[in-house]
This record gives C-alpha cells, sequence and structure tokens, in this order.
C-alpha cells in the first residue's frame, strides 16, 4: 500500500524542515525526488545526499514558484527529464509578521503568490505530465482558520489555499487525481525562528496539546506518505490536520 517505487514527486520548499521530511520520506518507499528550492542551495543538496541513500534520484532545481517562467521552466526539466510527474506537494512558504495594520500591498501580494497563487500555477504546469491515480498535497498551518500574532498575510494566504484545494479536487477528482491539504500544527523548523514570540508559541503548543509533544517534521511527512498511498483512494478536497490534538482545545 505504501510502495512508491518508480513513481516521481517534486516537492517545492523541499531543501529543509516539512519539505525535506516529505522528500526522504518518500524516497524511502521508492519514489524519485524533485527538490525545489530559491535560496538553500546547499540545504538542497543535503536533502538529496538524503534521498540518494535509499537509492532514489534526486534532481534539483531552483526555481521561484511565485514565478511563472521559473514554474514553466522547473516543468520542462522534469518533463525532459522523466516525462511524467505522479505526485506534486506544494510546501513553499513565505510571508511578512507584521500586525495587519502596518502591512503593505507588497506585503499581502507577496504571500498570495508564494502560499496560494502558487498553487494553481504549479497544477496548471503539472496536470500534462499526470495520469489517473497522481496525488496533489497542498501543506497548510492552523493560521488559515485561527487568528496568529503577526499572522495575517500568511493565515489568510493558507485559508486561500485551503479554498483552491476544495476547487481543484473538484476539477480533478472526475480524472482521478487526487488533491488534499495537510494542515500542521506549531513545528520547530527554521520558519518559526522568523517569528519574534517563537518561544512563547512553541511553549504554548506544547502545554496544550494532549500528546504531550509537538508535531515534527516527519510526523507531516508520514501524512504526506499516506496521502500518495491507496490506503487514501476517496479522500478528496480534505484538510487533515497532524497536531496531536493541540487544534481541538480551542
Amino acid at each position: 500500500m505504501f510502495d512508491l517505487q518508480d513513481k516521481v514527486a517534486l516537492i517545492t520548499g523541499g531543501s529543509r524542515g516539512i519539505g525535506r521530511a516529505i522528500a526522504i520520506r518518500l524516497a524511502k518507499q521508492g519514489a524519485d525526488v524533485v527538490v525545489n528550492y530559491v535560496r538553500h542551495k546547499k540545504d538542497a543538496r543535503d536533502t538529496a545526499d538524503a534521498v540518494e541513500k535509499y537509492g532514489r534520484k534526486c534532481l534539483l532545481v531552483k526555481a521561484n514558484v511565485a514565478n511563472s517562467d521559473d514554474v514553466q521552466r522547473m516543468f520542462a526539466v522534469i518533463e525532459e527529464e522523466y516525462g511524467h510527474l505522479d505526485i506534486l506537494v506544494s510546501n513553499a512558504a513565505s510571508g511578512v509578521l507584521k500586525p495587519a495594520l502596518e502591512l503593505t500591498e507588497r506585503h499581502w501580494d507577496w504571500a498570495m503568490d508564494i502560499n496560494a497563487r502558487a498553487l494553481l500555477t504549479l497544477v496548471q504546469s503539472a496536470f500534462p505530465l499526470m495520469k489517473s491515480g497522481s496525488r496533489v498535497i497542498a501543506v497548510s498551518s492552523l493560521g488559515s482558520v485561527r487568528a496568529i500574532e503577526n499572522y495575517t498575510t500568511v493565515g489568510a494566504s493558507k485559508a486561500a489555499l485551503e479554498s483552491l484545494v476544495r476547487h481543484l479536487a473538484v476539477e480533478l477528482g472526475p480524472k482521478h487525481i487526487n488533491v488534499n491539504t495537510i494542515s500542521a500544527g506549531a513545528v520547530d523548523t527554521d520558519a518559526l525562528k522568523h517569528f519574534p514570540n517563537r518561544d512563547e508559541i512553541l511553549s504554548t503548543a506544547l502545554a496544550r496539546t494532549p500528546l504531550g509533544r509537538l508535531t515534527t517534521p516527519e510526523d507531516v511527512a508520514d501524512i504526506a506518505l499516506f496521502l500518495c498511498s491507496e490506503l487514501s483512494a476517496m479522500i478528496q478536497g480534505q484538510v487533515i490536520t497532524v497536531d496531536g490534538g493541540y487544534a481541538i482545545r480551542g
């Protein structure tokens, strides 16, 4: 059920954190991996080394997913190298951490382009390379449904992302392509280091998580693997939350 032998998976923002964990998890089950990155080339190379330890091929592609030309060039490379794509994981994310009243139009557009619109561009480019049984997974966060300090642009863009997933699920369902979202709780990744109240976020999450520990990138990767497997064949357009129960505490 979890055999991904010879499938090809693209993970955007795959050089670190959750993206890296997903890349390694899928490779462990037999998938060849395309790791997309923008700035962190050394981290991307480290991820590729980890993937290749499982005997799988890892292609590194530098591209800004908010730039349509970059996305087109990335898929041209994928098509030339593999000729098909079975799994698309839209994980790359960014945003400006400021109070809502301090945000500019540029801040808003930046977050929306990378966190939401990019999924549409990626799917439009990936669709010609996909066949029945392919999977699209978007990575979101609890900020899509909760008000988190300084998280306005990211939270709003993640809400848009989850809405887009539902619409894509309806359109791609008849093609037998599954489209779903993973919403992660507080995960201690490099991205969280940009939050001025990082320590407070982590300590609060830990105290309020019924399972008694923070969510790890590997926890998220396990759900990604499930969504890539035949066990998830009838899951479509859903948001699966992996947070150890944190969100149910209100």
